[in-house]
Protein backbone atom coordinates (compact mmCIF):
# COMPACT_ATOMS: atom_id res chain seq x y z
CA UNK A 1 0.00 0.00 0.00
CA UNK A 2 0.92 3.57 -0.67
CA UNK A 3 1.37 5.89 1.83
CA UNK A 4 0.17 9.42 1.83
CA UNK A 5 2.75 11.67 2.77
CA UNK A 6 1.78 15.36 4.24
CA UNK A 7 5.37 16.52 3.36
CA UNK A 8 5.15 18.08 0.30
CA UNK A 9 1.74 19.73 0.82
CA UNK A 10 2.51 21.11 3.72
CA UNK A 11 5.99 22.62 2.00
CA UNK A 12 4.06 24.22 -0.83
CA UNK A 13 1.84 26.01 1.87
CA UNK A 14 4.51 26.84 4.12
CA UNK A 15 6.35 28.56 1.15
CA UNK A 16 3.36 30.20 -0.36
CA UNK A 17 2.59 31.75 2.97
CA UNK A 18 6.47 32.80 3.31
CA UNK A 19 6.29 34.51 0.02
CA UNK A 20 2.32 36.18 0.93
CA UNK A 21 3.63 37.61 4.49
CA UNK A 22 7.02 38.94 2.37
CA UNK A 23 4.48 40.31 -0.22
CA UNK A 24 3.00 42.21 1.82
CA UNK A 25 5.72 43.68 4.08
CA UNK A 26 5.25 41.64 6.86
CA UNK A 27 9.06 39.79 6.07
CA UNK A 28 11.92 41.28 4.44
CA UNK A 29 12.14 40.25 0.66
CA UNK A 30 12.67 36.61 -0.09
CA UNK A 31 13.44 36.57 -3.64
CA UNK A 32 16.89 37.08 -3.10
CA UNK A 33 17.03 34.53 -0.32
CA UNK A 34 15.50 32.16 -2.52
CA UNK A 35 17.42 32.83 -5.59
CA UNK A 36 20.59 32.00 -3.68
CA UNK A 37 19.66 29.16 -2.00
CA UNK A 38 17.00 27.09 -4.06
CA UNK A 39 19.66 24.27 -4.70
CA UNK A 40 20.32 23.53 -1.47
CA UNK A 41 16.22 23.23 -1.18
CA UNK A 42 16.21 20.88 -3.78
CA UNK A 43 19.06 18.93 -2.54
CA UNK A 44 17.67 18.75 0.88
CA UNK A 45 14.06 17.78 -0.39
CA UNK A 46 15.82 15.34 -2.78
CA UNK A 47 17.31 13.49 0.24
CA UNK A 48 14.37 13.39 2.39
CA UNK A 49 12.44 11.62 -0.06
CA UNK A 50 15.12 9.36 -1.21
CA UNK A 51 15.45 8.31 2.88
CA UNK A 52 11.55 7.37 2.83
CA UNK A 53 11.78 5.01 -0.15
CA UNK A 54 14.99 3.16 1.27
CA UNK A 55 13.03 2.38 4.79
Amino acid sequence: MFRKSIFAPLVLIILGALFLLSNLGILPRLGPLFARWWPLILIAVGLVLLSRRMR
